[in-house]
C-alpha cells in the first residue's frame, strides 16, 4: 500500500472539497432559480432556460427566470471548481492519462462558463451569440462525461466501474437529446429529461470521485 505525504493529503482533501462544493453550488443554484420561474418543469425545460435574462418564448417554451443571475453564477462557479479539483488531484496522485484528464476538465470548465456568459435567449438567437451557448453546452457535457471515463482508468475497482458507467450514460443521454426530438419515429423522453441525464451524470461522478479520494486517504498510511 502506498503512503500519502502530508502535502498530497491536503491536495486530495482540497480536490474532494471542490468536487462536493461544485455539486452543491450547481444543484442549489438550479433549485433556487427554478423556484422563481413560473411553471418551470425539470422534465420539459432545459437547465439553461433558468439562465435566460429576458421574458420571452423560445422554441415554444415560455421563459421567465427572475433569478437568471443565480443560475449563471452557478454554471461558472461549477466550472471553476471542476477545473481546480482536477488540477489538485493530478498534483497529489498519479492519474493515468493525466494530460487528457486535465484537458477534458478544462474543456468542461470553459464550456459551462460559456453557458453562464452567453444565454440561449431569443435575442441571442437573433444576434448569433447563442452559438457560443450551444458550443459551450456541448463542451461542458462532452468534456465532463469524458473526464469521468478517463478517470475510470485510475480509480479503484468500484469507483472505476461507476465512473465509466456514468460517463457512458451521460454521452448516451446527449446523443438521445439530439436524436429523440429530431425525429418523429422516436419519442421516448422529454428533452429536459435527456439533458439532465447527460448533465447529472457529471455531478454524480464528482461525488464518486470525492468519495474515492477520501476513502484512499483513510486507507493510505501517513508518512
Amino acid at each position: 500500500m502506498s503512503t500519502a505525504k502530508p502535502a498530497s493529503r491536503a491536495l486530495l482533501t482540497g480536490a474532494a472539497a471542490c468536487w462536493v462544493l461544485a455539486v452543491a453550488v450547481y444543484l442549489i443554484a438550479e433549485a433556487i432559480a427554478a423556484s422563481a420561474f413560473p411553471g418551470y418543469s425539470y422534465a420539459t425545460n432545459y437547465i439553461s432556460d433558468l439562465g435566460v435574462p429576458e421574458v420571452a418564448t423560445v422554441d415554444g417554451r415560455a421563459i421567465d427566470s427572475p433569478l437568471h443571475a443565480v443560475m449563471n453564477a452557478g454554471f461558472i462557479a461549477h466550472g471553476v471548481l471542476f477545473v481546480v479539483a482536477a488540477l489538485l488531484v493530478t498534483r497529489a496522485a498519479r492519474v493515468r492519462h493525466h494530460r487528457w484528464f486535465v484537458a477534458l476538465a478544462v474543456v468542461h470548465g470553459v464550456g459551462i462558463t460559456l453557458v453562464g456568459i452567453f444565454s440561449g435567449s431569443q435575442e441571442a438567437l437573433e444576434s448569433g451569440l447563442a452559438a457560443f451557448h450551444v458550443i459551450g453546452a456541448a463542451m461542458a457535457i462532452i468534456g465532463g462525461n469524458l473526464t469521468a471515463i478517463v478517470a475510470s482508468r485510475t480509480a479503484r475497482r468500484g469507483a472505476a466501474a461507476l465512473s465509466l458507467a456514468l460517463g457512458v450514460v451521460g454521452i448516451v443521454g446527449l446523443v438521445m437529446l439530439v436524436v429523440d426530438p429530431g425525429t418523429t419515429a422516436i419519442d421516448l423522453l422529454p428533452d429536459g429529461v435527456w439533458e439532465r441525464l447527460s448533465v447529472y451524470t457529471i455531478q454524480a461522478w464528482e461525488l464518486v470521485a470525492a468519495t474515492a479520494a477520501l476513502a484512499w486517504l483513510r486507507s493510505a498510511p501517513k508518512t
